[in-house]
Parts: C-alpha cells; structure tokens; sequence
C-alpha cells in the first residue's frame, strides 16, 4: 500500500491525514496548529513483509500522541522497532524520560503504552516502522509489553540493524534476501538483546547475530565491490569475526562468498550498462573490481549464458537475461 496527499485536496489534507491515515490506520492521535495546515504534506507505504508490517513515512511537521484512548480504540500488542531517517525525532509523556533520536538511530517500543512524538527541525518525520505482532515472536517475556519508547544505547547493534533493515526492505526484489521472516525475527531479537529480555548468548540471540552479520557482511561487499583485493579478510575484518565465522555464516546463506562477490559484481555490471550504454565494457568490468576482462566475460557468459555486449544490446531493446 502507498498513499500520498497528493491525492487530497489541499485544504482537506491534514483532516483526511489525520481521520483516516493517523488514527485509522496507525492508531494515534494527530495535531497541527490550523494556520499551517494548508501546506501539509505526507506519504507513506505499508508493507506486510516475514509476518511483520514494515512503513516508511515521510511528513512535514506536526505531533503524534498515541494516548490511552488511542490504544483503547486501536490496540496492536506488537513490538515496534523504528530507524530514523530524517533530522530526528523527540520522543516524550512517558514513564521513562523524554528522549531524542538522531539521524540513523534506532529505538524500540511495545505499540500499547503511550507516548507523545514530533520531529526536530524543519525537515519533518521520515522514519521506517517495523510492526512485530507479539505472536510471531517466539521469545515471549512479560517485559516485552513494558516496552516503553527507548533509543538504542549499545552502538555494536546499531550496523546490524541498519543492515537488516536495508535487506528487509529489498526482499520483495528479485535480487533481495528470500528469507524475510529470518531478519524479521533478527530485528526482534536484537531489539529484545538490547533491552535485556533475550540474552545474546542464548539460541535466539545467537541465531539474531547470525542473521544479522549476514546482512551486514553483504552490506560490506557491496560497499567495497570496486576493491579487486576483496577477500574474506577484509570483510570479516570489518565484521569484527573470525574469517571461519564468516564463512559459517555464507554455509547457510544460498550463495558463498565468493559467489556473493561474484554475483553482486555482475548485477552491478548489468546496472551499469543499462544506466550509461556509451562506457565501454573494459571499463565497466574494471570498476565492478573484475581482475581482467577475460574473467569478466567468462563468470558474465557463465551467469547469462550470452556476451556482456549482447546483453547490452537485448537491454536496449527492453529485454534482460535471466538471473
């Protein structure tokens, strides 16, 4: 689902936002002083993903109260891990104490105690949601519905976090992790190891962790494919593990390393033939970190079963190879 104010008159775009979207679909409470509501703008998409509901919002500035009439009206007994993508968020009329949430953070709560939130700065919320419903969690605790808002302090999570997020929010892609339900678990645990419930030598957290470096040493290949000397030490280096750990955590993945490395190198080739047709190949293959280009339309051919230069030429004519 995505919707957009756009779709709204402009006079009618707070109200609707607030009636239908805030309160009927999110469950809060939403607020703008009237003077402003004219140049309002929001838009959000709803996923439902691994048995979990991911959201990305994006809206100018305004407050949010999910209040104790707001969770009679609209209860969701899940566990929401956010990650803040704007200019940061505050976040305050709990229990606990008022906190911030800046740019790339992350923060943790259960959907069914109330809250007050608004952006900080001009540039309003954005912000990704992740809804756990409570059932699909199987580490069941009692604390986990005492889950007031909270930031995430341990900073080893935070890449972790990052990562899982990028790969859940590409896994309805060709290319995307298939395993969605495996990081919608993982984001779960490691929100629980953050806030002591799951301990992260326990089975769960360990299989969190697992999850989650995956996700993180693709992050990393990804980053580092124009390096020719990319290699299972540089990774895990920047992993923080043993190089037998992680080649552990590629045994369970559907690829290995090195056909991770390979593949992600090819998909960005195809990429880049696509975007800027006039590059020539040799080029291309070197940047993508190929040793030579002998090697390049070898492992291309191998994948795509044609030349680099005929796939180049279908691409133009609006056809791709399998994958």
């Amino acid at each position: 689902m995505y919707w957009c104010t756009d779709e709204v008159e402009p006079h009618d775009r707070f109200d609707y936002w607030r009636e239908i979207r805030a309160k009927g679909l999110f469950g809060v409470t939403a607020e703008l002083e009237r003077d402003r509501r004219a140049d309002f703008f929001g838009e959000f998409s709803l996923r439902q993903i691994g048995g979990a509901g991911l959201v990305e919002l994006k809206a100018s500035q305004y407050t949010v109260e999910r209040s104790k009439s707001d969770i009679a009206y609209a209860p969701g007994d899940s566990i929401c891990v956010y990650q803040q993508l704007g200019s940061g968020g505050w976040f305050g009329g709990m229990r606990s104490a008022d906190f911030a949430i800046a740019n790339g953070s992350f923060a943790t709560s259960h959907t069914d105690l109330s809250y007050r939130t608004a952006p900080l700065g001009a540039g309003g919320f954005h912000l990704r949601i992740l809804k756990i419903p409570m059932g699909r969690i199987p580490a069941q605790d009692k604390r986990m519905r005492e889950l007031a808002p909270k930031t995430f302090n341990d900073h080893a999570l935070a890449p972790l976090l990052a990562a899982c997020f990028a790969d859940l929010g590409e896994a309805a892609g060709d290319d995307g992790p298939v395993d969605a339900a495996s990081l919608v678990q993982a984001l779960a645990h490691l929100a629980l190891i953050e806030r002591g419930i799951v301990r992260p030598g326990s089975r769960r957290g360990q299989a969190a962790l697992r999850t989650a470096r995956l996700a993180q040493a693709r992050r990393l290949i990804e980053r580092h494919l124009q390096d020719p000397n990319l290699a299972p030490t540089m990774v895990a280096d920047l992993l923080g593990v043993s190089v037998r750990h992680l080649h552990m955590l590629f045994e369970a993945a559907e690829k290995s390393f090195s056909q991770t490395v390979t593949n992600e190198r090819l998909k960005q080739s195809r990429r880049m033939m696509r975007e800027a047709p006039e590059r020539l190949i040799a080029d291309i293959a070197t940047s993508c970190g190929f040793e030579s280009l002998a090697t390049y339309y070898r492992v291309f051919n191998a994948a795509y079963g044609m030349a680099p230069g005929d796939f180049r030429a279908r691409g133009s004519e609006g056809s791709e190879p399998p994958r």
